[in-house]
Order: C-alpha cells, then sequence, then structure tokens
C-alpha cells in the first residue's frame, strides 16, 4: 500500500507551524514534508519528529529570494555561487534531521528567451545539479527535480516528464531523479496512468505527490480517479512516499475521509 506524508506547507495551516507535527501523527501519518525548513533550527525540528513518531522525507534548497518571488535558483546562470551555498544548508539540514530527498527547484526564465537562452539555462541547469547531487552523493541524500505547471507557477523552467527525465539520465548520477507530483503533471499533460507505468519502473522516480485537480484541494475531489491511481502506484510496486501536497477545503483532519477510506478505516 502507497505511504503518505503530510505537507505541513499546506496542510494542518490552522495550527502553527511548531505544532502541526503533533496533528499529523494524530491523524497517522508516519511521514512528514514542507517546502522550507530554514526558518527554524534543525535541532528542534528534530525533536518534533522524534516527539511524535515521524520521518522528515522532503525538503527544498535554498530557493533564492522566496518572497520576491524567486522560485529556485538551479537553472539560472550567474547565481552558480548563492545556489552552492544554499545547497551545502540543504544538506546539512538534512543530515540533522535525517532527510534522504532534497528537491531543488529550477528558477523563473523570461517568456521572450530566445533559444540560445534557454539552452544556456539548460546547461547551467546540468552543470549545478550534478555538482549536487556529487555533493549530496557524501551525505546520502538524493537531489530531486519536479516539473511544476506553468498556471500555478509562469515562466518556471520544468514543466514536463519527459524533459525532467532526459536531464536525469544526461547527468547521470544515481541519486538525482524526478519527483512526479501528480496534480502538476495532470494539467500540464494528462496521461497519468501511462506515465506511472512508463516511469516508475526506470527507477527515475523518487518522489510522487498528489491533490485534487484543478483546485488543489483533497486528492479525491475533481477530476483525479485517485483510488484508480492508489491502485497503478501498488501494482507497480513504488516504495517511496506520496506527498500530500494539497489545500484541505476546510479542517485538515476533516477532510481525510479519502485517506482514512483507502486505509480501510470508517471515513
Amino acid at each position: 500500500m502507497p505511504r503518505f506524508a503530510a505537507n505541513l506547507s499546506m496542510m494542518y495551516t490552522e495550527h502553527d507551524f511548531p505544532d502541526r507535527f503533533a496533528a499529523a501523527s494524530a491523524d497517522g501519518f508516519e511521514a512528514v514534508e514542507y517546502l522550507f525548513p530554514y526558518a527554524y533550527d534543525a535541532t528542534g525540528l528534530r525533536r518534533r519528529l522524534d516527539d511524535h513518531g515521524l520521518r522528515q522525507v522532503l525538503f527544498n534548497a535554498p530557493p533564492g529570494a522566496w518572497d520576491s518571488g524567486e522560485r529556485g535558483l538551479t537553472a539560472l546562470p550567474g547565481r552558480e555561487t548563492e545556489l552552492r551555498s544554499g545547497t551545502d544548508r540543504a544538506l546539512e539540514y538534512a543530515a540533522a534531521l535525517g532527510c534522504p530527498r532534497v528537491h531543488m527547484m529550477a528558477g523563473l526564465v523570461r517568456p521572450d528567451a530566445t533559444p540560445a537562452e534557454l539552452a544556456e539555462h539548460r546547461d547551467t541547469y546540468v552543470t549545478n545539479l550534478a555538482w549536487a547531487a556529487e555533493r549530496a552523493t557524501a551525505v546520502g541524500v538524493d537531489i530531486l527535480i519536479e516539473p511544476i505547471n506553468g498556471r500555478d507557477m509562469p515562466g518556471y523552467f520544468l514543466s514536463r516528464q519527459a524533459d525532467a527525465h532526459a536531464v536525469v539520465r544526461e547527468v547521470g548520477a544515481a541519486n538525482l531523479k524526478v519527483q512526479l507530483d501528480l496534480y502538476h503533471c495532470q494539467i500540464v499533460e494528462g496521461d497519468l496512468t501511462a506515465t506511472l507505468r512508463r516511469d516508475l519502473p526506470t527507477g527515475r522516480v523518487g518522489h510522487l505527490q498528489v491533490a485534487g485537480v484543478p483546485d488543489r484541494h483533497e486528492p479525491d475531489e475533481g477530476e483525479l480517479s485517485i483510488r484508480h491511481l492508489f491502485d497503478v502506484i501498488d501494482d507497480l510496486g513504488f516504495d517511496g512516499w506520496i506527498g500530500c501536497e494539497y489545500r484541505p477545503r476546510a479542517g485538515t483532519s476533516e477532510g481525510l475521509g479519502w485517506l482514512r477510506n483507502h486505509r480501510g478505516e470508517d471515513a
């Protein structure tokens, strides 16, 4: 059966962030993910995990000036020094939290970027990911890249699964993998069942995420047949985690009927 991690950046927002660990544990989650840990001391976060029997399975490397609209640095020429410093900081947190995966966001490109400029972005992306993957090997961490839809994040450099897998193949590092978010994939290209059957057996997918489409609420709301998709994931033997990266329509706990149903519990 697929394993689910609560995304504490989107779920349990009715609680202060440090209290979301306890709330997720009380609802039966065994793992958590979130966007960024850097506003908190790693020792304190580790204590929250340990106190509530939780595993940290994913967070993002520093993305640049997030509050000013930046969404990653990995594909941005000229930002290599900041990118490498941020990667080292992320790996320090990963070691402290026992987290085996770090997502490195690509960044935004101008809508009028020329083919030559896009090629420079891609070259920068590949070079930075190769450096980061080598760096992460020393601490046993996988580096992840995620295609993100252009409706939610206009201008994001990476949006299609095939492009992500092409980058992973080109870099050729065993610990560089794809973060397949079914929400983003459905919006960009659809055909989720075929995508899962094509890509999960390659071993290049290191993490899954899910949310309802189109409104990013509970995964059983909207156009996805989530029970079918979970069955496909199970049939394919995926042994990683599925991050629940969605915005609950009302209270987080009250909206977990989909998870209780999947576990065979009373809703």
